[in-house]
């Protein structure tokens, strides 16, 4: 330990006399250039091993997602050795398909393949949904002490943090070192907004209770400790004042470590007839909640998110020797980001990608060092580098991008407010279209060694410098065992060439007679040269077998029931608290999702998992049990696009969309441009991970005893801002289908959106059929659900012949499938009171919802229905008196809750009734109420 200590205090200084000319040692506040070569796994200390192999996977036909499970939880269930090591599970060659999604939740795991090209191992994603394809990473169950300020103030590039009682820490304990932004530092950025009404996405100081927009976060280990100093395993990437700096212990139990992906070729299935489908696989491998992990020699194609995707819960991590080719998704936010960081100390080396969005980059608040070395994009439709807000250590070490845009930059509003992106960070020996290096306040970046269009701060612009690689200096300055590595490198040759003399310009013509390699065929040489080694199968390494069943037991769960008039289950009332869902804003910033995010069915965040991103539904059913909720009513989003946040009703320029995203039922077309700048959408194709969704929490709702409330329509969308209707896959501009909706939108006073006569008119065929078609997916998708109860619309106030309308399709289908759903009559008081007066619509009413009127102690709240009001409007028109005199015999609000409710179950003994306005729910359920 001492001998490590020494050389990681020392390595720095030693690097930097071995880099290109007028290279700085430190600016005039003693900030240095830092370390970026304490990335990847081990922090590059020691090279990525060999793992034996513990169990053999021969090929079958058919899905093997089980089958290669039972394998991986086999090794994960064996002991580790002194390396830290379980075993690796070797797939067979072959095509293994592959319908649901892999696992390594274990540490020292390695998930070992036969090779990337045509005769070795393939890893099929079939179908069409979303599911990852392999996820490595542990549990989110981390602690921390109380912060702890720093004493003195950090530099960039130290590698020790000063704290009072120092003598508190140990060697060897993880910390987490923050830093806070403040005011006075978020107004040197000028961060606060980005103009007009924009200071909603602009940077926000953090407080006691609520972590700042961008507070940075990293995890260091502590080597040494002397009198007041904590000596550090890697550099800190940023300066902090001792207002900004603050230190914590950290313990993680449910973190893995040294755990893997090799040696394999990943692809997804799509809709070949539609160029940019996303019905298929979004992230080909995900890792979280782990460290010091790898992917190496693998190859993606056709992922429509990201091939390797790192989340902030990771840290030291190699990807190695990887290709990417031919995504298939939309050309847009949060699409084709090839190979992503939001973590700390990874390096990415040796990659190819095209046809990719972002095809290198970090996430937000990266703290470094991060480094990509030596990577390569063809034909990407816009950015490499720091994609979000203040990563801080980047390096992109001999970049090459053709017809692309490395970029440091500030980004402004994009990625909602990603502003100044980059900090601290150095491009060396790049090429690319265009290079952007801007100065950010407060902070450096550095460029040397350049090839293309130049935009900032650089050196040696239109030269190579040396070293080729200065991720290898500054590695070799600490640690000679890097020969083996350095080597793997594609040679790059540096010679003048301008005036050469004749024996060498005949060798220069020589070389010209064939096309220069490419890093995609140095990659594949690579593995030609040095191929990993194969184990076959043995008797000892298929012991897992034993473990193996292929037919997993069905479980079957007692359903919800209506018996004369009561919902029960297991022949008890069910009660507990209502959730609804977001209906349309959402942030993947800290600050928000410390407060105000809550639990979501459809919520899309790629790669992210929890609550505010992806929700896990097993995870948030639990909470909904612990919590003693009992319903989510649930509808599709009031738009899908954070951008939309702001309420702007005009067409966007471009497909760039903001996570999280609120998903529709219906699928992209692939043809056209919406309104968002993605394609159109196709009313009669479906979002398949939308409806699988539903589905997911529906079974769970089943066997929890929990119940969802599904909206089959959102009338929110067609009255009010008329940024509502704007992206609406209902409107004409939206989809490709015959819906027969004005175009332009008549606005009124051009910015309020009166669409409800239209919407509801289903005179017009086209519009007809694709509600009715809708309508039956609907059913269909929960035909053998009993947690399920089906609504027109949340806010419905609309006309009783749509009502009719939607109870015909419902009758319609249950009289074909002989299924029963479950029908709640949820609308205003004239409209509901019609329907039940008409025998035949009223039969296929199972459930009576008051929630869109209400009892007085003269009669009723009841605004009237089909007057192209929301329910909202309606409140602020209470002047203009909306109630209805009745006979009313209550004393008191309960007792008059009791009576309403009482007599619809008087008068309609076989259907139950739902109290949903609010109210005395004591009242309510001694009336005769369900839920």
């Amino acid at each position: 330990m001492k001998n490590r200590f020494i050389s990681l205090c020392f390595s720095l200084l030693v690097a930097l006399s071995l880099t290109a000319q007028n290279f700085p040692r430190s600016d005039k506040r003693g900030n240095l250039i830092p370390d970026y070569s304490y990335c990847g796994y081990k922090a590059s200390n020691e090279q990525i091993p060999w793992v034996d192999v513990k169990a053999f996977v021969p090929h079958i036909q058919g899905d093997a997602t089980s089958y290669i499970q039972a394998a991986i939880d086999y090794v994960s269930s064996l002991p580790m050795d002194a390396s830290g090591f379980r075993g690796a599970v070797q797939l067979d060659r072959g095509q293994f398909q592959i319908d649901g999604g892999l696992q390594i939740s274990a540490s020292g795991v390695v998930l070992r393949g036969s090779g990337s090209g045509e005769d070795g191992t393939e890893l099929l994603g079939a179908g069409q949904d979303r599911t990852t394809l392999i996820r490595i990473g542990g549990r989110l169950d981390r602690m921390w002490t109380p912060k702890q300020a720093a004493s003195k103030a950090v530099k960039v590039g130290d590698m020790f943090i000063c704290v009072p009682n120092a003598n508190k820490y140990q060697v060897d304990q993880t910390i987490m070192i923050s830093r806070w932004a403040t005011k006075e530092w978020i107004d040197q950025m000028d961060m606060n907004d980005f103009g007009g009404e924009s200071s909603y996405i602009g940077w926000k100081v953090g407080d006691e209770k609520r972590p700042s927009d961008v507070e940075i976060h990293w995890e260091r280990q502590i080597l040494a400790i002397s009198g007041d100093t904590l000596f550090l395993d890697a550099p800190l990437t940023c300066a902090m004042t001792t207002e900004e700096a603050f230190v914590q212990v950290q313990t993680w139990p449910g973190r893995i470590a040294q755990s893997a992906v090799e040696n394999m070729r990943l692809t997804s299935t799509y809709d070949t007839e539609n160029p940019k489908d996303e019905n298929h696989r979004w992230m080909a491998i995900v890792l979280d909640n782990g460290e010091d992990l790898w992917v190496r020699r693998v190859q993606f194609r056709h992922f429509a998110g990201s091939a390797v995707f790192v989340t902030d819960h990771v840290r030291r991590v190699t990807v190695e020797d990887c290709q990417s080719f031919a995504p298939v998704s939309e050309i847009g936010g949060s699409r084709r980001y090839t190979f992503h960081t939001m973590g700390g100390q990874c390096l990415f080396q040796r990659l190819y990608a095209e046809q990719g969005f972002h095809d290198f980059g970090t996430g937000r608040l990266a703290a470094g060092p991060n480094a990509f070395v030596q990577c390569q994009a063809d034909w990407s439709h816009h950015m490499s580098g720091a994609i979000d807000a203040w990563a801080t250590g980047l390096l992109f070490d001999g970049f090459n991008g053709e017809g692309v845009l490395l970029s440091f930059g500030n980004r402004g509003q994009d990625n909602m407010g990603a502003g100044w992106t980059a900090a601290n960070s150095m491009m060396w020996n790049c090429s690319a279209a265009m290079l952007a290096n801007p100065t950010p306040p407060t902070a450096n970046n550095w460029a040397y060694g350049a090839w293309g269009q130049m935009q900032g701060r650089f050196e040696s612009a239109d030269s190579f410098v040396k070293p080729q690689s200065l991720f290898y200096a500054q590695l070799a300055a600490r640690n000679a065992a890097t020969k083996d590595e350095v080597r793997k490198l594609m040679p790059v040759d540096t010679q003048s060439a301008s005036n050469p003399p004749i024996d060498k310009a005949q060798r220069f013509v020589a070389a010209a007679r064939r096309p220069a390699m490419k890093l995609v065929d140095w990659i594949d040489s690579l593995q030609v040269k040095e191929p990993l080694a194969l184990v076959a199968q043995s008797k000892e390494n298929t012991q897992w077998m034993k473990h193996y069943s292929a037919k997993p037991t069905a479980k079957k769960y007692s359903l919800m029931t209506l018996n004369e008039g009561v919902l029960t289950k297991d022949n008890a009332i069910l009660s507990g608290r209502s959730q609804g869902v977001v209906w349309w804003n959402g942030s993947l910033k800290a600050r928000y999702l410390a407060n105000s995010s809550r639990p979501h069915i459809t919520r899309w965040a790629p790669g992210l998992t929890g609550t505010g991103f992806t929700d896990d539904l097993n995870e948030m059913t639990d909470m909904m049990k612990a919590t003693d909720h009992l319903i989510t009513n649930h509808h599709y989003g009031l738009w899908y696009d954070r951008r939309r946040d702001d309420h702007e009703r005009i067409r966007r320029m471009d497909g760039y969309v903001w996570a999280p995203f609120y998903e529709q039922p219906f699928a992209r077309s692939g043809q056209g441009i919406a309104y968002d700048g993605l394609s159109k959408y196709d009313l009669t194709k479906w979002n398949v991970w939308y409806w699988n969704r539903l589905k997911q929490y529906a079974d769970l709702a089943d066997e929890k005893g929990l119940v969802l409330y599904h909206q089959h329509f959102f009338q929110h969308n067609i009255i009010e801002a008329g940024a509502h209707w704007a992206d609406s896959p209902w409107r004409s501009a939206n989809n490709i289908n015959d819906m027969g909706f004005p175009e332009p939108v008549p606005y009124a006073v051009d910015k309020r959106v009166y669409m409800s006569e239209h919407f509801y008119d289903v005179s017009h065929e086209g519009r007809r059929a694709m509600y009715r078609n809708y309508i039956r997916k609907s059913l269909e998708t929960f035909a053998d659900n009993g947690s399920v109860i089906h609504f027109i619309s949340e806010e419905y106030t609309g006309p009783a012949h749509f009502v009719a309308f939607w109870l015909d399709v419902i009758a319609e289908w249950e009289a074909e499938t002989g299924k029963d759903a479950k029908v709640a009559l949820s609308c205003t008081k004239d409209v509901q009171d019609a329907i039940l007066a008409d025998e035949n619509r009223a039969k296929t009413v199972d459930i009576i919802d008051i929630k869109y009127w209400n009892p007085t102690m003269t009669g009723f709240n009841a605004p009237p229905g089909g007057v192209h009001l929301a329910p909202r409007q309606y409140g602020r028109l209470r002047s203009a008196n909306f109630n209805v005199k009745a006979e009313v015999k209550a004393r008191s609000m309960s007792e008059r809750m009791y009576e309403v409710v009482s007599d619809y179950r008087q008068r309609f003994p076989e259907k139950a009734v739902l109290l949903s306005v609010g109210g005395d729910t004591w009242a309510a359920l001694m009336g005769g109420a369900s839920l």
